[in-house]
């Protein structure tokens, strides 16, 4: 595809952005859960290594299947830690004249509990830094996210100590299901659409915290 130009609608880009800091310090911790939803679908297309571009890590990436085709899409990890996202996301959706409507945010969500899902088309940032800093790079909230569960803090643990924090023994086995369940989810929207997707995941894992708003409707 000529740079800075749309794919035909029949066959044109989504991006997916997982949402994490950069560094070997953060890495598994539970505020990066976002870039292993990348690293697990980047495996599973088997994608060229990604390249630097956009102050982010971009992988060039196809995935088909019998009966549907296939899809194109860029999966992009900025490099620019989670709070400061914005700039970098919008930066790549401008250059392929992509709109927010493109975009899938991946991204961890406290409210939640461990390895549950949450797909929105839009809504407010619920308290997540990252996605604010998105929402408020593209001027509105009718942007797709994916959030999946990390969790609470323990009592009197500072919140932010905590996503950096990485995620027990006895969650290793529920946060990588979680991962493959979320990268099926956001392959899932390349093929369908955010509606699709929350009637699929949203309601798979039911818990009785669920009556908590939702944090895009905080």
């Amino acid at each position: 595809m000529p740079q800075g130009q749309n794919d035909t609608d029949q066959t044109r880009r989504r991006i997916i952005v997982g949402l994490g800091n950069p560094g070997r310090r953060y890495r598994n911790t539970r505020h990066n859960v976002g870039f292993m939803v990348i690293e697990r679908l980047a495996k599973r297309c088997r994608c060229p290594k990604p390249k630097k571009a956009f102050a982010g890590r971009l992988y060039d990436a196809e995935f088909a299947r019998p009966g549907q085709g296939a899809r194109r899409a860029w999966l992009f990890e900025p490099l620019t830690y989670v709070n400061r996202s914005g700039h970098a996301v919008r930066t790549l959706a401008e250059f392929y004249r992509l709109t927010a409507a493109d975009v899938l945010v991946v991204l961890d969500d406290m409210a939640l509990p461990t390895g549950r899902l949450r797909a929105r088309a839009k809504g407010s940032a619920g308290g997540h830094n990252g996605l604010e800093d998105i929402l408020r790079s593209f001027g509105g909230d009718d942007l797709p996210r994916l959030r999946v569960g990390i969790g609470s803090p323990p009592p009197r643990m500072d919140p932010r100590a905590y996503v950096l924090s990485r995620f027990s023994d006895e969650e290793a086995d529920e946060i990588d299901s979680a991962v493959a369940e979320a990268a099926d989810a956001a392959e899932d929207w390349l093929f369908e659409d955010i509606t699709q997707v929350m009637n699929k995941y949203n309601n798979r894992r039911p818990d009785a915290s669920d009556e908590a708003p939702d944090a895009d409707d905080r």
